[in-house]
């Protein structure tokens, strides 16, 4: 599958649109917009989780799901020599903050600032040096004072992202930030394109998901699942490429970028909808891995099959490496064959078919 010049057009401007942890509204307008004509209908809840519907009339309910928030940084304590100190909104990486620039979302605009470091030569022999954390990482605004970043419209609370933008690497990977998931976001609303160019007719009610907050807890999953109340859920996200240095394959598992989309088995991943994925892949020769999860998938997948007295869902995930980096990247190939195999999966679902395992 060859991506459209508009569908690349799309996918870098919502990358590139900042949408922190709750805070997504802007990259969620960017993503209604899009799918505004393969759908029949679009809705959002309080929260700003947003969806689009194809057959909203229907009893049988499908969705497909991925999440629309990125890791990011409060601010939490101005010194009064105008230094800033953070806490994390989702799992924000404390080793990769030196010497980064981010973007301050004042009250404003937007303040740009970076996260100093000591100079190499101040640090001290090796066995010393200081390592980031938490209480030692700071951003410098060139503010002097306390009273000089507060005019600037920053404020405890103010939310801080990187600006990092999309960019293709090798003609064989997509880079950015935020892929984690607005990746997803992306696949999920090239399905609903491809059911509407391709003129596909579905005999249920298909919800085309972007849900808030799971970099928090699941939290923008666990809403709308409530609301929707679906038969079925295929929930897509990321998860590790094992094959770059430091990471071991006994306990990540064995995935790869370019090997095609891993299908996940966990407890809350749903035998028969697991199969179905498994069977189209096989049938429609999409290349797919296999990995597994202990407890819980760590996804929106755990919020939708624990919810509504339990829902069938399964867990479609697209191999990334360096994850919760700026520099997270995945393999156009695979971005594909995500695309394909929840496309296809879905023109096998029938309302009657048997979902118990008795």
């Amino acid at each position: 599958m060859k991506f459209e010049n508009k569908s690349i057009k799309f996918l870098e401007e919502y990358l590139n649109t900042a949408s922190p942890t709750g805070y997504e509204h802007n990259g969620q307008k960017a993503w209604m917009e899009y799918i505004k004509p393969f759908v029949d209908k679009i809705e959002f809840d309080h929260y700003g989780t947003c969806y689009g519907i194809i057959n909203p009339e229907a009893e049988f309910k499908v969705v497909i799901e991925a999440h629309a928030d990125e890791i990011s940084w409060y601010v939490n304590y101005i010194t009064d020599e105008g230094l800033i100190y953070v806490i994390r909104n989702g799992g924000s990486d404390q080793m990769i903050a030196p010497s980064k620039v981010v973007n301050i979302h004042g009250e404003k605009g937007i303040v740009k600032g970076v996260f100093g470091w000591p100079a190499i030569h101040t640090r001290g022999v090796s066995s010393n040096e200081p390592v980031p954390k938490l209480e030692n990482i700071f951003i410098d605004c060139g503010a002097t004072t306390k009273k000089e970043v507060e005019d600037l419209g920053v404020f405890v609370g103010t939310m801080i992202t990187y600006p990092d933008e999309f960019f293709e690497l090798n003609d064989r990977y997509f880079v950015c930030r935020a892929l984690d998931n607005r990746i997803g976001g992306f696949m999920i609303a090239e399905v609903a394109r491809l059911l509407k160019e391709n003129k596909k007719k579905i005999p249920f009610g298909l919800y085309i998901t972007n849900s808030v907050q799971e970099e928090v807890g699941l939290y923008g999953a666990d809403m709308i699942a409530d609301t929707i109340k679906p038969n079925i859920a295929i929930i897509t996200d990321v998860t590790h490429d094992t094959t770059t240095p430091m990471i071991e394959k006994k306990k990540e598992g064995d995935q790869k970028c370019g090997d095609g989309p891993v299908v996940f088995f966990a407890p809350s991943v749903h035998h028969v909808i697991r199969e179905l994925i498994v069977d189209t892949a096989k049938t429609k020769e999409i290349p797919f891995q296999r990995a597994a999860a202990s407890r819980a998938t760590g996804t929106d997948t755990d919020a939708f099959a624990h919810s509504n007295g339990g829902v069938p869902s399964a867990l479609i995930s697209l191999p990334l490496r360096y994850m919760h980096t700026t520099v997270e990247m995945v393999s156009k190939e695979d971005v594909s064959n995500v695309i394909k195999l929840i496309y296809e999966t879905l023109l096998q679902i029938k309302p009657d078919m048997k979902l118990k395992y008795h």
